[in-house]
């Protein structure tokens, strides 16, 4: 791999090449990316291509990419592959697809195997050809063109030209008997005087305005064998013979390039900024520019095959077709470096640079250094053995640099590239060392699996402080005259002799801190629970609630353009360092950001952490990253090319009314019948971020603004009301502007019969005339019959209404007492097994319990633990605020020690304030930490029943079943005999049994 020019320049040279780029803006377009660092992206039938052999390769006005192949026409979206084939409506005349062109007209062309012709317009119409017209030859064609009459010129395998004309008339052109066996190649351009010139493995030949077909004119000089034409974007013509490519210049060939010992040439490609792409038979892709002659660094089995046809899309990507898939290479954000590119492993752990511009890599598999030329090189910690796995880097003032490893002690390298080794055991303890911190004095401190170690006199020495965490430490960092410590325990920072903890878990619950970095006055910390910010004023935390798309970030590189880079086991996420700062203060709620992955280039979306640095922004401005697929590389100064990208084209791809498809193009399609179900789905024809891309909508005639729907590629409507109405849909990248040009659907609900004008009118007057009829028909009948039926009515409904209240009464009756019985039922079993006061199991339950999972635990040979506590002092709890107040407290320890236990343990008040645990599948070690975190759970509560300066305390004894426990009475006698001794030895404490 090799590193950005700029990377190679200093000083004043830099400054010179800068104004240079700036006065003359076609030389900085120029410079490219090198052709290995494009991003790669593969495609194969598991993927959705019909067939793995890429004929050729069109890209229609519209945006849409088309692939020819042997089982059928592909149309791609960027997300998903659309096959037209024998059995698509509408069908291709035949699956075995030679060649594709597209005309002024933006027409696509398709030819076949069989000889024939199809013609695809923008509104959705296929037009087709099929031999015999004229004397059409029915085999594969190869190749077709326009020519400046609007002739569509058509090479046929093996048997010379056709050309079909406008009106449809069709001319075949046979080549002489001499060279018949010459016309069996793919390729054919027609140049600017209408000749038509033919690829072959014997010689150029051309189509000459006689109508005859002859051998290229002696005066160019060609190679033997293989030549093809091939005409550019441009409008330039171009001759491949041998490893030699001409240009067309006047009447003449001129010689441009050479790629001597690299095989048959089979594809050639003249991209936007005048480069030349070129396929081989069976030696990969090269790009010959301003970069020499590269060759693309192979991709597995895929590039050893044969190149067959290239495309450059609308947004500057390559596509190459294959006879064994499709590849595409594009200009991403992110560079990489992998094991391919010379380093050692994938899989890096940490990154640091040191004075003289070099980056150092350390990964699972060693050590290594990039130069500032950006050469690999491996550094041999331990020659003709197998390296250690690498796991922190520092560097220091003396050009020397200090690595920690996993389990295989501590490494220095000092500036002529000596090594020195401090062995596990011996100089340091055995262990990982993740964090090294070098202070501005020299002394060198190490972070270990016990704490943070200092270097005197080639020992490794425990930092004795009161205070000093003796944990895992993950992260050291010297900032001015601060050592600050990240552990899997949160934070220490040590000044002035003295170690003082920062409790960041009292904001966002975190515990593993992975790094530090400094900004202006604060410090931030990244940690399992997002962002801290500390400074004189306080800590501030940025979380999943502000907008962090992530809760663990192992490390914060802030760019100098004011953007701030975070890696995490998700990809890397950029932001804006002003938000983020706003955010910490509290006068902004969100954060707002982009998150980047696989497709914008990065090695692997899991970045690594707990090992440091794990990200590092070099003195050239570039943020390097440590991930699990290799170290990851991003330019800021590059974001704004990047942003500025045009918009995705929006494209409607299809309409359903009620599920059926409706060629929405056609002008009849205008008019659909009301009440029906339309579906529209649409897609952004970018193929960068496909899958990123963002979209919104307005239906004119119903919404007045756009309606976002984010990543939605589809609309519904249902019983639109009749109305003239039109679509508009727009797209738009992540972080880009939406597309100004908005897909366009114009269309007219038809009313339905019952919603014409003439129904409506009919209708209401016939209802008008029935209601006038039947309003005079009801008063005439009410009249006659009113004093009847009220007289009726009244006889005989007064015992039925008797009947009824009688029954209503005895149904409530018996309702009422069925309820009574059940909450008398729930109530007796509460009181046969429930404690009243504190809602856990009583004695009684606590007794059945124990000797139930002690039957369980002895048959299945499963741990069972035991622990009886005790509430220490609660007697003077209620002689000093009342019995009400102890009713309090024991309700509290009754919901504690809930909070504490896992649903499968029975928490029990036995009576008092004596409580018992019975901890099924649970050996003793395992309860004495359940116990241990109640009685951190106890310390933690600042006022006990909402009493001022009210702590309690208890005491307990822990016990696990063993062999000479045959009853549950002698596995309590035990565990209250532990409590005993917890009592006695002085309180507040565990005992086990």
């Amino acid at each position: 791999m090799r590193l950005p020019a700029g990377r190679r320049v200093s000083g004043a040279l830099s400054l010179f090449l800068l104004l240079l780029m700036a006065a003359w803006p076609a030389w900085s377009q120029s410079s490219r990316t090198a052709l290995n660092d494009y991003s790669r992206d593969l495609w194969t039938s598991r993927n959705g291509l019909p067939h793995n052999t890429l004929r050729d390769i069109a890209q229609t006005p519209d945006g849409h990419l088309w692939f020819a192949t042997w089982e059928g026409l592909a149309r791609y979206n960027g997300l998903d592959f659309t096959v037209f084939d024998r059995n698509s409506r509408p069908p291709v005349p035949d699956n075995g697809i030679g060649t594709l062109y597209v005309d002024r007209e933006r027409a696509l062309w398709v030819g076949d195997s069989r000889g024939n012709v199809t013609r695809f317009d923008q509104k959705g119409r296929w037009q087709q050809w099929r031999p015999p017209h004229g004397d059409a030859p029915a085999v594969m064609i190869e190749a077709m063109h326009k020519d400046s009459r609007d002739r569509l010129w058509l090479l046929y395998e093996g048997t010379g030209l056709g050309r079909l004309d406008p009106d449809g008339r069709f001319h075949h052109f046979l080549p002489p008997a001499a060279l018949r066996d010459a016309v069996n190649f793919t390729h054919m351009a027609v140049d600017g005087r209408d000749r038509v010139w033919i690829g072959t493995f014997d010689g150029l030949l051309y189509l000459d305005v006689d109508g005859v077909i002859k051998r290229a004119p002696a005066a160019f000089d060609l190679p033997p064998g293989l030549a093809w034409p091939y005409l550019a974007p441009d409008h330039s013509l171009w001759v491949v013979a041998a490893d030699h490519l001409y240009r067309m210049e006047g009447e003449h060939l001129v010689l441009k390039h050479r790629l001597p010992g690299v095989g048959q040439l089979t594809e050639m490609l003249l991209d936007r900024h005048g480069e030349v792409w070129v396929g081989t038979e069976n030696n990969g892709l090269w790009r010959l520019g301003e970069k020499g002659a590269e060759h693309l660094r192979s991709t597995g089995a895929l590039l050893d095959s044969r190149v067959i046809s290239l495309l450059e899309d609308q947004e500057g990507s390559i596509w190459v077709g294959l006879n064994g898939g499709l590849l595409r290479l594009r200009e991403a954000l992110f560079n990489s470096y992998t094991h391919s590119d010379g380093l050692s492993g994938d899989f890096i752990r940490t990154l640091t640079e040191d004075a003289n511009g070099a980056l150092w890599i350390g990964s699972s598999s060693g050590l290594d250094r990039m130069l500032p030329d950006g050469r690999i090189e491996p550094v041999a910690l331990r020659p003709g053995e197998r390296q250690p796995s690498i796991l922190a880097l520092a560097t220091g003032n003396r050009d020397d640099v200090w690595i920690g490893t996993r389990g295989e002690g501590v490494f220095h390298i000092d500036d002529r590239g000596r090594v020195q080794r401090y062995r596990p055991g011996e100089e340091v303890p055995r262990g990982n060392y993740r964090a090294i911190a070098l202070a501005p004095d020299g002394r060198v401190w190490l972070g270990s699996a016990h704490g943070v170690l200092q270097l005197e006199n080639g020992r490794a020495v425990p930092v004795v402080l009161p205070g000093m965490p003796r944990t895992v430490v993950l992260a050291l960092s010297w900032l001015e005259d601060t050592l600050w410590i990240g552990t899997t325990e949160g934070v220490w920072r040590m000044q002035g002799g003295r170690a003082q903890k920062i409790d960041i878990a009292k904001l966002g619950d975190a515990r593993a801190v992975y790094g530090f970095r400094q900004i202006d006055d604060a410090v931030w910390i990244t940690s399992d629970r997002g962002l801290y910010r500390y400074t004189g004023n306080g800590l501030a935390h940025v979380g999943l609630q502000h907008g962090l798309p992530v809760d663990t970030v192992f490390e914060l590189v802030p760019d100098a353009l004011g953007n701030v880079w975070l890696s995490s086991n998700r990809g890397i996420w950029r932001t804006d360092a002003q938000q983020l700062q706003a955010v910490a203060d509290g006068t902004r709620p969100r954060l707002e950001g982009v998150m980047y992955r696989e497709i914008d280039g990065v090695a692997s979306a899991q970045a690594n952490g707990s090992s440091g640095p794990a990200a590092v922004r070099r003195r050239d401005g570039s943020i390097w990253v440590a991930t699990a697929g290799g170290v990851t590389t991003v330019q800021p100064a590059a974001l704004q090319r990047f942003q500025s990208r045009p918009p995705p084209t929006a494209v409607i791809e299809n309409v359903r009314l009620d599920g059926e498809p409706l060629n929405w193009r056609s002008g009849e399609a205008k008019m659909i019948p009301g009440g029906l179900r339309v579906a529209v789905n649409y897609v952004g024809l970018s193929y960068l971020m496909s899958d990123r891309i963002r979209y919104r909508t307005r239906l004119e005639g119903l919404e007045r603004d756009w309606v976002e729907r984010g990543n939605q590629r589809g609309v519904e409507y249902v019983g639109l009301p009749p109305g003239n109405y039109a679509l508009h849909v727009s797209a738009a990248h992540p972080d880009g502007r939406w597309s100004e040009g908005a897909a366009l659907w114009q269309f007219t609900v038809q009313p339905l019969w019952w919603q014409r004008l003439d129904v409506h009118f009919a209708a209401l007057l016939l209802v008008l005339l029935a209601l006038y009829a039947l309003f005079r028909y009801v008063i005439h009948r009410y009249e006659a019959n009113n004093a009847r039926l009220a007289r009726l009515v009244e006889e005989r409904t007064h015992d039925l209404k008797l009947q009824a209240d009688h029954l209503l009464a005895a149904n409530e009756e018996k309702s009422t007492l069925a309820e009574r019985l059940r909450e008398q039922a729930e109530a007796f079993e509460r009181q046969a097994r429930e404690d009243a006061l504190t809602g856990l199991a009583n004695r009684r339950a606590f007794d059945q319990t124990l000797a139930r999972e002690m039957t369980r635990s002895s048959r299945n040979g499963q741990p069972l633990s035991l622990v009886v506590l005790d509430i220490d002092h609660f007697k003077n709890v209620n002689d000093t605020w009342s019995h009400g107040v102890g009713d309090e407290v024991l309700r509290k320890v009754g919901r504690l020690l809930r909070s504490g236990c896992r649903e499968s343990d029975l928490a029990a008040r036995l009576g008092g304030e004596e409580f018992a645990l019975i901890l099924s599948d649970t050996p003793l070690a395992e309860a004495l930490r359940i116990s241990e975190r109640l009685r951190e759970l106890f310390h933690a509560q600042p006022d006990w029943a909402d009493i001022a300066g009210l702590h309690l305390t208890f005491s307990a004894g822990v016990v696990q079943l063993g062999a000479a426990d045959q009853a549950p009475e002698q596995l309590y006698a035990r565990a209250d005999l532990a409590l005993y001794r917890a009592k006695s030895e002085g309180r507040d404490r565990i005992c086990e049994g």
